[in-house]
């Protein structure tokens, strides 16, 4: 789910926080993809005549597909990308979990209902909301992805909170998700529509974190309890309470506790023990591998171990995926110049405020115009 609203409410608010880009402009970068996002993307929109593309047995096969084309594609230009996959769920995330499987049920009886009128329209809208990412996908996808010499992490918890710190340890430069509880867990950069805008003729959004609590005038902390009233997969809302009502609230309050000692509770009923501080905790210290400690390498493509496990059952067309391994050896082979920023590290300013660095620098300027003669071309004496 992400957080309810608030992709709509940093473009009201916030909008300086995003830009627009394409594919292109991410030449040079290392980017964190929340695989399990991006395979059900693909479950959903890799389809022929309506169903899923499936092996001879009726495995489905459409994740492959769209992983294997949209990394080469990635790849080809000049971005380095990792999947990160999703670990054991928290314990709090159990109640989303839960409406979603009876979401799931519902859809089920209603897409019975469209079979038996005969409303293609409706099965296939049906059909759709009854996908979902089995571990088996997740497997497959990272066998697939070895065989492509891509690299991948298994997430011990959520895949947004060990992107986000991947991110924010430097070890890649953006998350690409459409989850947005990816800013709450601290992400510095975010991507929406990575894995699809092109197929879909949509640009990249860009999200810069720091702009974001910049545009909304929220310190982190204010900004996390702001996404736990929205809505978040931890805990429950507050009812009543939506995305105007809630940032006016943190701002005039600066805190859950604070806003509960104040709020009108028959207007706007809390929910019964309501676990906001266990979400909260759950946002500024997630459950992630140390970015250290992980290696990211990407290696030669296997193309004979693509050729045996995409083709025959799985019904891949050979030639296709022989094309496809070699354009990944050649993009990784081609010489290509890095991007200039990353020759460049900036570093924390120890001069103060900016008058103050202002100063400094005309002060630096005149000592300098001095002892080369006030900039005149000539030698000092």
């Amino acid at each position: 789910m992400g957080i309810l609203g608030l992709s709509k409410l940093i473009a009201d608010v916030a909008p300086e926080a995003i830009k627009e880009c394409e594919l292109k402009h991410l030449f040079g970068r290392k980017i964190a993809i929340d695989a399990s996002m991006c395979l059900y993307q693909f479950l959903i929109a890799v389809r022929s005549e309506g169903a899923q593309l499936t092996s001879v047995d009726g495995e489905t096969t459409s994740h492959l597909m769209g992983t294997f084309y949209r990394t080469i594609r990635l790849v080809e230009n000049g971005i380095k990308p990792v999947y990160v996959f999703d670990g054991k769920p928290p314990t709090l995330k159990g109640g989303e979990l839960a409406k979603r499987a009876e979401r799931r049920e519902e859809a089920q009886k209603q897409l019975q209902a469209a079979e038996e009128a005969g409303n293609v329209e409706d099965v296939d809208k049906f059909n759709r909301r009854l996908v979902k990412v089995t571990k088996q996908h997740g497997e497959e996808a990272k066998q697939l992805l070895t065989l492509m010499g891509i690299p991948f992490i298994d997430a011990p918890c959520e895949a947004e909170a060990q992107c986000a710190a991947m991110v924010k340890s430097g070890k890649v430069y953006a998350t690409a998700t459409e989850d947005m509880d990816a800013l709450t867990f601290g992400c510095n950069v975010l991507l929406r529509r990575l894995t699809f805008s092109e197929a879909r003729k949509m640009p990249i959004q860009e999200i810069q974190y720091d702009k974001v609590l910049n545009g909304l005038g929220l310190t982190r902390d204010e900004f996390i309890d702001l996404c736990i009233m929205l809505g978040c997969d931890y805990t429950t809302s507050i009812k009543g309470v939506g995305p105007k009502r809630a940032i006016e609230l943190i701002k005039n309050h600066k805190s859950l506790e604070k806003i509960l000692e104040n709020l009108d509770t028959k207007k706007f009923p809390v929910p019964e023990d309501w676990n906001y501080k266990d979400a909260r905790q759950l946002f500024i210290e997630p459950e992630v591998k140390d970015p250290e400690e992980v290696d990211l390498k990407w290696n030669d493509p296997d193309e004979e171990g693509l050729v045996k496990f995409l083709c025959g059952d799985k019904q891949f067309n050979e030639d296709r995926v022989r094309n496809g391994a070699k354009k990944l050896l050649k993009a990784r082979h081609t010489g290509t110049q890095g991007r200039i920023d990353s020759f460049f590290k900036v570093l924390p300013s120890t001069n103060g405020t900016p008058a103050k660095r202002k100063a400094e620098d005309k002060k630096t300027a005149a000592k300098k115009g001095k002892t080369t003669g006030g900039g005149r071309g000539r030698k000092p004496k």
